[in-house]
């Protein structure tokens, strides 16, 4: 199955020291399932975003919540509830490797759309470096693009 869906996205992060950033975002991308559980979102960043260029895709598999992007930013982050992952960060100005330390994670799927909310802490050289809650919300597209 693999359909056109409308992706709202509504990102909090929040680094030491600063006031909280919220970006939120609706667009258009495809949403794809490859077996029972296991679910395939994908979608273009824009500007607002600050990865003009890149495909975000998010892989639902289970308890699992993989967000891969490609382009000008690669990454590859890993999300599972109480537990800690390591990950590269490739930016135009070099990699880093951080820690992706998920404190909460619903990711409900089906094939008309749902919900996922991941709520991490990223650590950098093991120190505590921001916190990040992402929402996203999936709904069917009805056929009227949401382009311009």
């Amino acid at each position: 199955m693999e359909k056109q869906v409308v992706i709202s996205i509504k990102g909090m992060q929040k680094y030491v020291d600063t006031d909280p950033d919220v970006i939120e975002l609706v667009t258009e991308g495809r949403l794809i399932r490859r077996g029972k559980d296991d679910y395939i979102l994908s979608y273009r960043e824009s500007e607002l975003t600050g990865l003009d260029g890149t495909e975000t895709t998010i892989h639902v598999e289970g308890e699992q919540v993989t967000l891969v992007r490609t382009g000008e930013f690669n990454t590859q982050m890993v999300f599972q509830e109480g537990r800690r992952h390591l990950s590269m960060y490739n930016t135009p100005y070099g990699a880093m490797a951080i820690g992706v330390n998920t404190r909460h994670l619903l990711a409900d799927l089906t094939d008309q759309g749902g919900d996922i909310e991941i709520d991490y802490a990223i650590e950098v050289d093991h120190a505590l470096a921001g916190r990040n809650v992402f929402q996203i919300k999936v709904t069917e597209n009805q056929g009227e693009s949401l382009r311009q």
